[in-house]
């Protein structure tokens, strides 16, 4: 939990790539020193240039490295830090690192530890929703065992999805449509969620076929004030994981996006949630309903598009709320002006099933133009290691509608050269021709549906 009132005045960025860029760039911007805790790997990146100083925390895979917040707050009282900012990923949902913070005496720029310990697990989070009147897929509480989950779904009816109760990021998430595919299921989702959360609880809930992904940014400062900066669509996703993102959701009556506003503020009010955070609902396209999925203690990959849309620099109100002041704005303030589009630039070969492809960038130019912003820590000579997530870059655009967004960004990706790695170039401009992402027919299945008529027409 942050100590209302004090000074930061020097930042631990706890993370790499992009988002340690970005949070860089928002301590500049507030005259505030960055110190970069980098791994072995990233001592000589473009981020560990950018920050004022750096500290090699530990060798290059990232359980030695970033995923330890004892050496993370050692770094940050080495270094007589005031704030540690955790960005995304690694250990931004983990309340061990907020803990560690509160014990030390360092701030840290997020919720405290016992509101993500709250929100981290899924089961209890949709008693929260549930208790803020927002409304829920049908599901189960704890599965024990495969009965308790043949039941479950029986009374819910297939489709279902097996859920991890932890973690979050598409991990830990699978479609079962009869009961002959329950059991194995469950086993391999066990087993993902043991490896990558440490907590092997599941739960099952109702799979809608026609969905879209809508999650709505929110805000909220020690007094209690709370607001929302609208909605993003991040309904293109591979594998539960997200690809292509927008601000605002377009193609859902207003009445349903003013009630999942509504439903993210009392959520967020419920909570007294502190910093910033991210209300995940699933829009039922045939219901034209809405219903909660989750929330998410933490700054998302995506929020640049709300930033485009709105004016407001998210990671500098995260700061300010960190240092005890209030939100600078008020909800009615609040104006979405156009629309903006983010594409997830990654180190992958899409045509060998996305296989990482690390290496030695030997050349790079990014998209620039008025509208244009590109998130990254890449440049020519940059090294992008094997241990971590392929993202090397976000490109996000920003034009008065849909329909010029789309143009712009796919004119965007058409100009980035990478030269030395492989990257999802080209599948980014497919999906952003598609005709149904640009009819607004799409919904979370629409990348796995095409991947599969690609591999099922490459095999005939």
């Amino acid at each position: 939990m942050i100590d209302p009132g004090r000074p930061i005045n020097r930042i631990l960025v706890a993370n790499r790539g992009e988002i340690a860029a970005r949070i860089i760039r928002a301590c500049d911007s507030q005259g505030i020193e960055s110190v970069l805790a980098v791994s072995a790997a990233d001592r000589d990146s473009l981020p560990a240039r950018q920050a004022t100083r750096t500290v090699c925390i530990g060798p290059g895979p990232a359980r030695d490295s970033y995923l330890r917040p004892d050496l993370i707050v050692q770094a940050a009282l080495g270094a007589e830090c005031d704030a540690i900012h955790p960005g995304y990923g690694f250990l931004s949902e983990q309340s061990s690192l907020a803990s560690l913070c509160a014990e030390n005496r360092v701030s840290f720029i997020g919720p405290g530890a016992d509101t993500i310990e709250l929100l981290g697990n899924k089961l209890a989070a949709r008693d929260i929703a549930e208790e803020s009147g927002v409304p829920l897929l049908p599901g189960s509480k704890k599965i024990a065992e495969p009965d308790e989950a043949r039941s479950a779904a029986a009374g819910i009816g297939y489709p279902i999805l097996i859920k991890a109760a932890s973690g979050g990021g598409g991990r830990g998430m699978k479609v079962v449509r009869s009961e002959a595919e329950l059991e194995s299921a469950l086993v391999t989702t066990a087993t993902e969620a043991e490896a990558a959360f440490g907590d092997a609880t599941l739960y099952v809930e109702k799979f809608v076929e026609d969905a879209r992904h809508v999650e709505v940014q929110v805000l909220g400062d020690e007094s209690g004030n709370v607001i929302h900066l609208g909605e993003r669509d991040c309904s293109l996703q591979r594998r539960h994981q997200k690809v292509i993102e927008e601000a605002p959701a377009t193609n859902i009556p207003d009445a349903v996006l003013d009630r999942m506003r509504a439903a993210a503020i009392r959520i967020t009010e419920n909570v007294r949630y502190v910093n910033a955070g991210t209300i995940e609902f699933l829009y039922d396209k045939k219901r034209e309903d809405f219903y909660f999925l989750e929330m998410n203690t933490r700054l998302q990959v995506e929020h640049p598009v709300t930033e485009m849309v709105t004016g407001v620099d998210i990671v500098a109100e995260q700061i300010r709320v960190g240092r005890g002041e209030n939100l600078r704005i008020s909800g009615d303030a609040v104006v979405l002006s156009g629309h903006a589009i983010e594409a997830r630039i990654t180190a992958e070969v899409p045509e060998e099933n996305f296989r990482p492809s690390p290496g030695r960038i030997t050349a790079w130019q990014a998209p620039a133009g008025d509208g244009i912003r590109v998130d990254t820590y890449c440049e020519s000579g940059s090294l992008v290691p094997p241990f971590y997530d392929s993202m090397i870059a976000k490109i996000i655009v920003h034009a008065p509608d849909r329909s010029q967004a789309i143009e712009k960004l796919s004119r965007a990706i058409e100009d980035l050269v990478v030269e030395g790695i492989a990257t999802n170039r080209e599948f980014l401009l497919s999906l952003l021709a598609d005709e149904k992402f640009v009819q607004q027919r799409h919904n979370t299945r629409t990348i796995d549906d095409m991947l599969t008529r690609r591999r099922d027409r490459d095999e005939t």
